[in-house]
């Protein structure tokens, strides 16, 4: 099971980080040791005193795909979730300031809290709003309509350099409004009104 992860995908979130925005999507990976479920608790690492909260809506791919035309890209995933993309910004910035990759500051244990995941059927998913809260507060509000490459977009574009295989896990891409997270903080994650998760940081 891979974590294929897509970054810059929303303008407000390129400008709030002065990224440059891409012509193609931003893809990164996170192993399989990122993920935590079940509401289980995000321990923040000793290595990173800046991590950061990016909430993601996520994809599961039902079946093997392969160099697939965006017109046929809803064949292959049935069911959504939410996610977040755990960062460690102080060191994804020295990284990025030296052109290398941002593993350790993506893919570190523990990087991937997910939902369950969910039929598709009941949403448009070009329509879709999610959002994060931290300690009762929103501090997160996204739709998939400012998606610069919606999730069928994604799903061609990937397919075509990557070979996606049953069980693999896409997210997507943050909303404006990412920050830090403390020891403490209590985060939960909504699709439209319905709460995906609710875990603590120790």
């Amino acid at each position: 099971m891979k974590i294929i992860c897509v970054g810059r995908n929303y303008a407000d979130h390129i400008t709030e980080l002065g990224n440059e925005r891409p012509d193609e999507p931003v893809i990164f990976m996170k192993p399989d040791t990122a993920i935590i479920k079940n509401n289980e608790p995000f321990y923040h690492p000793d290595f990173s005193n800046d991590i950061h909260h990016e909430v993601e809506i996520l994809v599961k791919i039902k079946k093997e795909a392969k160099s697939v035309a965006k017109e046929f890209a809803n064949n292959y995933y049935d069911e959504i979730g939410l996610g977040i993309d755990f960062t460690a910004r102080d060191i994804q910035t020295k990284v990025k300031e030296k052109g290398l990759p941002w593993e350790r500051a993506k893919a570190f244990n523990g990087s991937a809290p997910i939902s369950e995941f969910i039929s598709k059927k009941d949403f448009d998913l070009n329509n879709l709003n999610f959002s994060l809260h931290k300690n009762g507060q929103l501090v997160q509000a996204g739709n998939t309509n400012l998606m610069l490459w919606k999730i069928d977009e994604l799903i061609a574009n990937i397919s075509s350099f990557i070979l996606l295989k049953t069980g693999d896990i896409i997210f997507t891409g943050t909303p404006k409004g990412v920050g830090q997270v403390v020891i403490g903080d209590r985060l939960s994650g909504f699709i439209e009104n319905r709460q995906m998760f609710d875990f603590e940081i120790k």
